[in-house]
């Protein structure tokens, strides 16, 4: 696979350099203002700001560079985006930034790396649809302990769809087909309604064979896709001081049930050929999302340039499912799920001017989430447990930053936010059998807690091309319950970073480097009761992380060249524990089941009356951060050719690495290991006037590989190569 790799980059690696984006692709702002050629705008921080200003460590990309690096949906990401990793889980993905997120599927679990879709924070819960009419996405690395708060100890994620544009008429229509029987079209279109009012309608369609066969297609497509969705915007600007932007967004996604397989290296490994996209379930899967969201966001400005924001949010989202838990034709046991979160957010900024010695924010935030999660473990069955989960969230906080501007080089940024967290669950339990329904147990529970979180950067800009910055950063991930009687503590995390950005050649080469040391505490994970036989979370241990990344942007005339790299050295502290995939390999299908009593001997089929968990006591010296590559880079290289007056043909490809990464903290080289990867992705366009075609690929070295893992048995995997061609009319 390698040389294979090697091979087919040989000729991308002498156009490449060490991946973000130009700031045309960022779209233009609401009212029609755009980046200049030389600048990345980035607006993760409250204010519009130059990519090569901010002292952080940021990646942008375009809503045009995402289709050009073969980024569709979220998971994408981490393929263009030093330092992230997005491993798959069924309801949830695992989204981790420099080793720190989100490593459980618990529904007490909160997000490690915040993401915010038009301003919105968006809970775990998966919503996969694919990315359409996007402006642009900014990935912050690092805790964002002032300006997002809880749930960023990792970092934050900004997905901002386009806005409408005054005095602008014009749109964009795209069809496409592909192999996998893939068609597809999207577009969008904006209509000026006078001087002060802009509506932009988007929407996108999508329909694909599943990359999988069954060995029964009686029982279903699992990994099919079929989804549609469609946004629209409106944008109001009666004065030069008052603005109003208002979304809503409604999405449809069927992919036919999630597809997987056993883990190679396990007792199932009989089940697994070298054609990893052949599934042998026993039982019929279903996989439906819905998801509907609606933001309003209002801005007054002052005659002194002070701004008064509010940005309000509501969001539902539902996730229907029902699969073949251990991915075989083994044991037989099922899982009937339905779980629906619904989020209310409300945020007010006051923004002084980005002038003058003393510049600030201040806000505040209120968060209201409801989650249902209701599963019927094995439904056919006369015999079976059946799982009902009330959850309701509080989330507020109070927050600032002030920025002390002693002369033009030098400034500090002090900010801090108070967060609180409340939730308060209840449900059931239950054992239904013929002769009716028994309560076993009660999941729910209550917790709070409240952390104060900040930063403290010094700044130095020595000329307009270069700035310097060292910070030290402080971020929470909110603790929980894992039963009424236990509970587990917050996450913290203290962030130690140094940074350069430099721009060079009259910004034709842009550059950022930074390393970063981090200090971790308490550690969230999934872990097995020895006592009720029951998977609970649970804080496990402390952990440190440290590492470097670096990123360029270069261009020269029709030549533009961008490439990251990052490392990441982490170290997780050991611990004793009851190895939870041991379990689930010697009694496939088992779910809270008791442990054995004296004398008592588990029945060797299910249903189990009981499981001797003591047999599967494990102790480990610690290792990496889970989910957590070493390494992580991307090249990208495209050039502009024109040929003739009107036609103008862009050849364009990508390279990009995922290291490996354990996914549990047995450090079973084979069970618990996601293995690195190699992408590489191409295309070349024929744009001429306002038509282009493009010819398209991806994973074109056909690299077979895991993306994540599911029941503590099963894994996930990569789409094999992708081929197509399509038609873009810019109106």
């Amino acid at each position: 696979m390698k040389n294979a790799i090697f091979g087919i980059s040989a000729s991308v690696l002498a156009l490449c350099v060490p991946q973000i984006v130009r700031a045309q692709d960022t779209g233009a702002k609401p009212g029609g203002g755009e980046a200049t050629v030389n600048e990345i705008i980035v607006t993760g921080q409250k204010r519009s700001e130059n990519l090569q200003e901010i002292p952080a460590a940021v990646s942008v990309l375009g809503g045009d560079s995402l289709v050009n690096v073969g980024v569709e949906q979220m998971d994408d990401l981490q393929n263009a985006v030093p330092g992230l990793s997005i491993s798959s889980a069924g309801l949830t993905q695992a989204v981790n930034i420099r080793g720190i997120g989100l490593a459980s599927t618990s529904p007490n679990a909160a997000n490690g790396v915040a993401t915010y879709f038009d301003g919105v924070f968006q809970p775990p819960i998966v919503s996969t649809n694919s990315f359409y009419d996007i402006g642009s996405v900014e990935v912050f690395r690092g805790p964002q302990g002032t300006f997002v708060g809880s749930n960023s100890t990792g970092g934050a994620i900004f997905i901002t769809s386009r806005n409408p544009e005054l005095g602008h008429y014009g749109g964009n229509f795209t069809l496409e087909t592909g192999n996998y029987n893939r068609v597809g079209a999207n577009g969008a279109l904006n209509v000026p309604l006078g001087d002060t009012i802009a509506v932009r309608a988007a929407g996108i369609y999508r329909n694909r064979d599943s990359f999988y066969t069954m060995e029964d297609p009686s029982l279903g497509n699992p990994g099919k896709l079929h989804e549609y969705a469609g946004r629209l915007g409106v944008y109001f600007e009666p004065s030069s001081n008052f603005s109003a932007l208002f979304k809503a967004e409604v999405a449809r996604k069927d992919t036919g049930g999630y597809a997987y397989r056993p883990i190679l290296g396990t007792r199932y490994e009989d089940y697994r050929t070298d054609d990893i996209y052949k599934l042998n379930y026993n039982s019929p899967t279903r996989n439906r999302e819905k998801a509907e969201q609606y933001t309003a966001k209002l801005d007054y400005t002052t005659d002194g340039g002070v701004i008064f924001r509010s940005i309000s949010g509501y969001q539902n989202k539902r996730i229907s499912n029902f699969y073949d838990v251990d991915g075989s034709d083994g044991a037989g046991f099922t899982q009937d799920q339905f779980v629906r979160e619904r989020v209310w957010t409300q945020e007010v900024n006051v923004i002084s001017p980005d002038e003058g010695m003393l510049r600030w924010i201040f806000g505040g935030y209120y968060q209201r989430n409801k989650v249902l999660v209701d599963i019927s473990n094995d439904p056919a069955s006369a015999v079976h447990v059946d799982i009902d989960i009330r959850n309701r969230k509080i989330t507020t906080g109070l927050f600032g930053q002030v920025s002390f501007h002693a002369n033009d080089q030098f400034w500090v940024d002090l900010g801090a936010r108070y967060s609180t967290y409340k939730v308060r669950g209840e449900g059931a339990v239950s054992l239904v059998t013929p002769g009716g329904t028994r309560y076993l147990a009660d999941p729910g529970g209550h917790e709070k807690d409240h952390k104060l979180t900040g930063k403290l950067a010094l700044n130095w800009q020595p000329s307009p091309d270069h700035l310097f910055y060292g910070f030290v950063a402080k971020g929470y991930k909110s603790g929980g319950y894992s039963s009424p009687t236990t509970t587990f503590k917050p996450e913290t995390i203290v962030d130690y970073e140094l940074g350069w950005k430099g721009t060079f050649a009259n910004g034709a080469i842009t550059t950022q480097l930074g390393g970063f040391y981090y200090d971790y505490n308490n550690f969230q994970l999934d872990a097995l009761s020895p006592l009720t036989g029951r998977t609970t979370l649970i804080n496990l241990t402390n952990a440190t992380v440290k590492g470097l990344e670096a990123q360029v942007q270069a261009r020269a005339g029709g030549l533009h060249l961008t490439g990251s790299v990052a490392y990441t050295d982490s170290k997780l502290g050991g611990t004793d524990f009851v190895d939870a995939r041991a379990v689930a390999y010697a009694y496939p299908g088992s779910s809270s089941v008791p442990p054995c009593a004296a004398g008592e001997t588990p029945s060797s089929t299910p249903p189990y009356n009981c499981i001797a968990y003591g047999d599967f006591m494990n102790t480990t010296a610690g290792g990496p951060n889970l989910f957590s590559p070493k390494w992580t880079w991307n090249l990208s290289a495209d050039y502009e050719i024109p040929v003739g007056e009107k036609l103008t043909i862009t050849p364009r490809a990508s390279l990009s690495h995922v290291g490996s990464r354990y996914t549990y903290i047995a450090y079973d080289p084979v069970r618990d290991r996601l293995a690195a990867y190699d992408l590489v992705n191409a295309s070349i366009d024929f744009a001429f006037d306002r038509l282009t075609f493009s010819v398209w690929g991806t994973n074109l070295a056909k690299e077979k590989y895991a993306t994540g893992q599911i029941n503590n048995t099963s894994e996930f995997y990569g789409a094999p190569r992708e081929y197509g061609i399509r038609m873009k009319v810019e109106l």
